[in-house]
């Protein structure tokens, strides 16, 4: 598996981070690397979709278990992707840290192209969290 952890501050409050990355439908605006995602049920605090992702235009199927105002677990159950995504969010004195640490590989023939993307998915990541900095603070 791949570890890759990003991490950012924020001069936001809590709930206003909180209503941007909890918005799962919203998910493309901020991760390029996401290219569509559709809800297919929910129950409670756990969401089944699937998504479209960017590397060659691929279906994953995941799992997301959402813990109210702390942390966002998606885990790839089905897909090019195996692992799990996860963003924690953590106040401190006078703005919040938002945390993004994947835990993924490739699949099948697929695996050959982990380190490649381990890149594409460290920016990508940057990115995404810069966006919804960007977002949370005007």
């Amino acid at each position: 598996m791949t570890i890759i952890n990003s991490s950012i501050d924020i001069n936001a409050s809590i709930e206003k981070v909180w209503n941007i990355i909890s918005d799962l439908d919203n998910e493309p605006k901020f991760w390029k690397g996401t290219k569509e995602s559709k809800t297919i049920s929910k129950d409670g605090n756990v969401v089944i979709r699937e998504i479209i992702i960017a590397f060659r235009d691929s279906k994953c199927m995941q799992k997301i278990t959402i813990y109210p105002k702390e942390k966002i677990y998606a885990e790839f159950t089905d897909g090019i992707l195996k692992g799990s995504k996860t963003l924690n969010l953590k106040a401190k004195e006078n703005s919040l840290w938002l945390e993004v640490e994947w835990d993924i590989k490739m699949t099948g023939l697929a695996g050959m192209f982990t380190g490649m993307i381990k890149r594409h998915v460290k920016g990508g990541t940057e990115q995404a969290l810069e966006l919804i900095k960007l977002e949370a603070e005007s």
